[in-house]
């Protein structure tokens, strides 16, 4: 019975420290996992805090780089505008810009010289005027691109809003175009749709 009880004892001292290395490692799993979760949590917390920070912050460079991106596309509108104003003083260059001048409402281009398949007139009409465009010749469609599409062969365009307008005059013959097409055209800018 002696021998009985030492045996005995010996599978219960063995399966203790079987037990102990698995019950420490229980251990060690569990501590490991709420440090871990503790720090996720204090992490978490402190994210919550600052991205409240970074969003202002966010903003802020947002709203700068909006700033910056919008200043530089009118610094190159200026240029385009420039580069317009000076091109309206030479018959072959384009885009050209046009002006109303005072006490006309028509604003005529005589012997034009279309070198590339087209040529924009930048203006900048007001609110509530009317556009009308004329050609001396049919071979040349004009449409006004921006801000609206509006082919000038269906009648006049009643401006909706204060915008740089562009209208495109386009060689739309059945003929190849001539190297340098010459045309003549007439913009009127009016308060009344039949001036």
């Amino acid at each position: 019975m002696k021998n009985q009880r030492s045996v005995i004892a010996h599978y219960n001292k063995s399966d203790k420290n079987k037990q102990s290395p698995r019950h420490a490692n229980y251990q060690r799993g569990t501590l490991f996992i709420s440090i871990l979760m503790s720090i996720l949590m204090i992490s978490a917390c402190g994210t919550e805090l600052s991205s409240d920070d970074s969003v202002l912050v966010t903003d802020k460079s947002a709203i700068e780089s909006d700033r910056h991106i919008q200043s530089s596309k009118n610094i190159e509108e200026g240029i385009r505008n420039s580069y317009a104003r000076l091109a309206s003083k030479r018959s072959d260059v384009c885009p050209k810009l046009i002006q109303e001048e005072v006490d006309s409402q028509v604003v005529e281009r005589i012997s034009e010289v279309m070198v590339n398949d087209y040529c924009d007139y930048f203006l900048y009409p007001r609110d509530g005027q009317y556009i009308s465009v004329s050609l001396n010749d049919s071979q040349i469609e004009a449409l006004l691109i921006v801000p609206t599409l509006h082919n000038f062969a269906n009648g006049n365009y009643q401006v909706t809003s204060y915008d740089k307008h562009i209208i495109r005059l386009s060689y739309n013959g059945a003929m190849y175009k001539p190297e340098q097409f010459v045309y003549d055209v007439a913009l009127s800018i009016s308060d009344n749709e039949y001036s």
